[in-house]
């Protein structure tokens, strides 16, 4: 699926959505008045009953039935002359006292506009009415159907979200693995010319330099190769994992960034996998040599902390924003004109997924530098 088929995917969900949540509004508003129209009717008839009753005293067969069929809609009756009042249909917790009965009838009125009776020409009775349960209920149905509605886009929305980084990740791991493979050949040809070289006498000084660099080209080879696989991971003593890293970088580095690294004196075992943290360091290292610009100062700290150790890597270059802190791991994301943007992703998915440890921003300011936490368990 390109971006353009997601995109209208997107909107086609969040307009479908809208537009289904505006048409159960309208149409349950419309039903809630509709049947708000029928209950004044029926209290208006259900009152005319009870006028009757109360001048002729006929209770025909007409009149009562009209009288008891009112069994779902609250009602309380005032008889004005006897300042007495008569409910129906509401609950006995709710009117325990007189002054509740009063305030439950102002509630009333704010639904519904009395029905005054007058008779002789002053006020005889004062019928006050709310909404039945049915009436309750629906004034509820649009808030269920909005979180059932709200719900379904929740989840299509996070099953579209979880294809796209699997699509993603598939992406990426076929990347590598294609790098990978586009590396062997060469790589292979050079390891042979290098025989050649050896026969021909050439200054082994040389030679060996070249098999320094063929067999780190068959180091990033391997790391490429392990991308959307699972690695193995092995008990290993971080503090030389980090200082076999850090030599390397600092040997093939500009005399123009001074280094510094601070490391235990004793080991300290964590489940590892040498070549993927290896490549990780390299990754923050290299982030933290183009932030300085390529000089300045960059320091590799390792602290225990509890049950985990912390690798510390600090620079003094540009900085980042908070606001960037997360955003700088996401794939394709980075603030140079050059690149991909996979440096920092790698390091959170080697890290995170594969380590199961963490790496964040633990401190950053613009000008003044950043420093990079990496946290694995000891074991």
């Amino acid at each position: 699926m390109n971006l353009d088929s997601r995109n209208f995917t997107r909107w086609f969900i969040i307009v479908s959505s809208l537009i289904i949540i505006a048409l159960v509004l309208w149409n349950t508003s419309i039903f809630f008045e509709q049947i708000k129209e029928n209950e004044r009717k029926k209290m208006q008839i259900w009152t005319q009953a009870f006028l009757e009753i109360k001048q002729n005293n006929d209770l025909g067969p007409l009149v009562l039935p009209i009288i008891n069929s009112n069994t779902t809609t609250p009602m309380i009756v005032h008889s004005v002359r006897d300042d007495y009042y008569q409910t129906t249909n509401i609950p006995p917790e709710k009117i325990e006292t007189r002054e509740e009965i009063i305030k439950l009838a102002e509630d009333f009125k704010s639904e519904y506009e009395p029905i005054q009776i007058d008779l002789e020409g002053e006020p005889f009775v004062i019928v006050y009415y709310g909404n039945s349960s049915i009436l309750n209920n629906i004034k509820y149905f649009p808030v269920a159907v909005i979180l059932i509605i709200g719900l379904f886009v929740v989840i299509v929305y996070y099953f579209y979200d979880t294809s796209k980084a699997n699509e993603q990740s598939k992406l990426w791991a076929g990347m590598a693995k294609e790098t990978a493979h586009q590396i062997g050949t060469p790589l292979s040809s050079l390891v042979g010319w290098t025989e050649i070289l050896k026969r021909e006498k050439i200054n082994p000084s040389y030679i060996v330099e070249i098999e320094k660099d063929v067999d780190r080209l068959r180091v990033i080879t391997e790391r490429f190769s392990k991308i959307g696989s699972i690695p193995e991971m092995k008990k290993t003593d971080i503090v030389e994992a980090t200082k076999n890293a850090y030599d390397y970088l600092k040997s093939r580095s500009s005399t123009l960034i001074e280094f510094s690294i601070d490391l235990p004196e004793n080991p300290v075992y964590v489940n590892l996998n040498d070549q993927l943290y290896s490549w990780t360091i390299e990754n923050l290292v290299s982030n933290a040599i183009d932030a300085m610009r390529g000089k300045g100062k960059l320091q590799i700290e390792l602290v225990r902390s509890g049950d985990w150790v912390r690798i510390l890597v600090s620079d003094t270059g540009k900085g980042i924003p908070s606001n960037r802190f997360n955003k700088i791991f996401t794939p394709g994301y980075t603030s140079k004109k050059r690149g991909w943007g996979l440096g920092l992703s790698l390091v959170k998915r080697i890290i995170e997924e594969y380590h199961k440890g963490k790496v964040r921003v633990l401190k950053s300011e613009p000008g003044k530098g950043t420093i990079f936490e990496i946290r694995l368990k000891k074991i």
